[in-house]
């Protein structure tokens, strides 16, 4: 995947669980896991706005393009 997604570490650097990130940006607990470990596809825009919102944060603190490459 050429998406890496850094969610765990800025939550960690915010010293804030799963848990209270799922309440206050108002997505369920579940999504924000499977968002957390990589495994979907697609975020909505008005999400990431929310989470980086609480996390006071920037889209590329928790989202990173890595070239994948060729053998």
């Amino acid at each position: 995947m050429a998406i890496i997604l850094r969610l765990d570490r800025v939550m960690a650097d915010r010293k804030m669980s799963l848990k209270e990130l799922s309440e206050r940006v108002g997505v369920a607990n579940v999504n924000l896991s499977k968002l957390k470990t990589g495994k979907v596809n697609a975020i909505r825009f008005s999400t990431l706005e929310a989470i980086c919102d609480v996390l006071d944060c920037q889209p590329g603190d928790i989202l990173e393009y890595k070239r994948d490459e060729e053998e």
